[in-house]
């Protein structure tokens, strides 16, 4: 079977800036070749990513989510989870699995910073494609 598509997970937290990695992610891959899902935040992520890499349907599934220090709970205990949880529903399915879930240290819901943010995520959208794309030679070459 000829995989054709890739998994896009976006969590819905700050969404105004996750979406943006799914936009830089799109200027690499076509958009015809991209299935979506959201999810409702950062936690949700791997037990998605996990079936979605297991289904046999995706070349690779990237996970996108934006954790930041909400002054209720440890951000980095979230954000550890997630890329753990990421890099064994990987390592499980055989499938790449690859993470644009970034938390800064320095974070604050205004004008300067969203901009910021938003930016980098279109980066960082575009860094996940090109990984995807390079895993995917690589595996194929080992394959050979």
């Amino acid at each position: 079977m000829t995989h054709t598509q890739y998994a896009f997970i976006k969590a819905g937290w700050h969404a105004d800036i996750v979406d943006k990695a799914l936009e830089g992610f799109t200027q690499k891959i076509p958009k015809d070749n991209v299935d979506v899902f959201d999810v409702p935040g950062a936690f949700e992520m791997p037990l998605l990513a996990r079936d979605l890499a297991s289904s046999g349907r995706y070349r690779a599934v990237i996970a996108a989510a934006f954790v930041v220090d909400g002054g209720i709970y440890r951000h980095d205990f979230v954000a550890q989870a997630v890329v753990n949880g990421l890099m064994q529903a990987g390592l499980d399915s055989g499938v790449p699995v690859l993470s644009v879930s970034l938390t800064p240290h320095q974070y604050q819901d205004t004008d300067h910073h969203n901009a910021i943010y938003r930016a980098h995520f279109v980066e960082k959208g575009k860094e996940a494609a090109e990984a995807a794309l390079k895993l995917e030679r690589l595996k194929t070459s080992l394959a050979a």
